[in-house]
């Protein structure tokens, strides 16, 4: 594969279908001007780029941690774009042998971005080798096994590493540490994701006003991945119960056959909320019990579905369980069985 070929990690089937990865790339902004949100870390970035572009060398190590779908790989892009280099893709899963991250390093030329998805994931042993490659531009490979085995050191040029990942606590304290600067990405606020659909909307051609691209912003549970996702889901029932226009109405009628409600809940969220409010009222409930009633894995539940319901004020935990809020029972149209449910106990010293 040439070398100027990126090396793009193959999304899960959760995620998306090929078709949505193809219009994914087509939707992600070239530069720093085009790129909506995150006010405080643009200018951040932009004041080391340019800094970097002024000296003539490659940009200083970069960090950017966060939710799925908030932008960190488009960053990496844009990252490559300003600096006038090429970018290299891969992710941490993916280079199992200390092996493998010598064949990415030694193949980068001057001033490239190595961007590794989910750095957290990098085994011990690659992690390692990556140190001396990121401080002192050197790389060390063992030749042979036993007593004949000796270590050759390699000369890499400058580069820009860029690192994404979703578990900052997972991160070492040694690889965090040789990081130039360390980006955390924000949920978008409902204004934000507007310009983001309305952009999406006319890099798709697909005919939106305001009012529908408020709609679709208002129930992308702050994420441009999920508002680029839900745009294209509003264009295909436009197309084929409406005019091929995306209004408000549309929009809404649109998002409800799909299953998104207002507050950007899908059915699951809802499934789950509503086990926890009818089956075991209110709450509180173990994790385990909670997911086995939903059909999915405690992982899931606890990294998935529950930290936009807790960010929604639909539930909390509790050194006791699950407890859904008095907003849980609203949303769903439910009569909570008494005033006290969905507040957890609290106990003080002297009770």
């Amino acid at each position: 594969m040439p070398r100027d070929e990126l090396l793009d990690p193959t999304p899960t089937p959760e995620e998306e279908t090929r078709e949505d990865v193809v219009e994914e790339g087509g939707l992600r902004p070239r530069s720093l001007d085009d790129f909506v949100g995150q006010k405080e870390l643009k200018e951040r970035l932009g004041i080391i780029l340019d800094a970097a572009a002024g000296r003539e060398q490659a940009a200083d190590h970069l960090m950017f941690a966060g939710p799925p779908g908030l932008g960190k790989t488009t960053l990496a892009g844009i990252v490559a774009n300003e600096m006038d280099a090429h970018l290299q893709i891969t992710s941490g899963p993916a280079i199992e042998r200390a092996g493998d991250l010598a064949s990415i390093l030694t193949k980068l030329d001057r001033g490239d971005v190595l961007f590794i998805d989910e750095i957290h994931r990098l085994p011990r042993v690659v992690e390692e080798v990556l140190y001396p490659a990121m401080e002192d531009l050197q790389l060390d490979v063992m030749l042979g096994k036993g007593p004949a085995a000796r270590s050759i050191r390699f000369d890499l040029e400058p580069f820009t590493l860029v690192g994404a990942t979703t578990r900052t606590g997972l991160i070492t304290g040694p690889l965090r540490d040789r990081f130039g600067f360390a980006f955390r990405l924000d949920y978008y606020d409902r204004a934000d994701l507007e310009q983001i659909v309305l952009r999406a909307g006319t890099v798709l051609d697909v005919e939106i006003d305001r009012l529908g691209a408020a709609e679709i912003a208002g129930r992308s549970r702050g994420t441009p991945r999920i508002a680029n996702r839900l745009l294209r889901r509003v264009r295909d029932f436009a197309d084929v119960k409406g005019n091929g226009r995306v209004d408000q109405t549309t929009a809404a009628d649109g998002l409800a056959m799909f299953g998104v409600d207002e507050r950007g809940l899908d059915k699951v969220d809802r499934i789950l909320l509503s086990n926890l409010c009818e089956r075991f009222s209110g709450g509180p409930v173990g994790l385990s019990t909670l997911a086995i009633s939903v059909g999915e894995p405690t992982e899931t539940v606890e990294e998935v579905i529950e930290p936009f319901l807790i960010q929604q004020g639909l539930l909390m935990r509790t050194p006791r369980g699950r407890v859904a809020t008095a907003s849980a029972w609203q949303h769903l149209g439910l009569t909570p069985p008494d005033p006290s449910v969905g507040a957890p106990d609290v106990t003080t010293l002297f009770d």
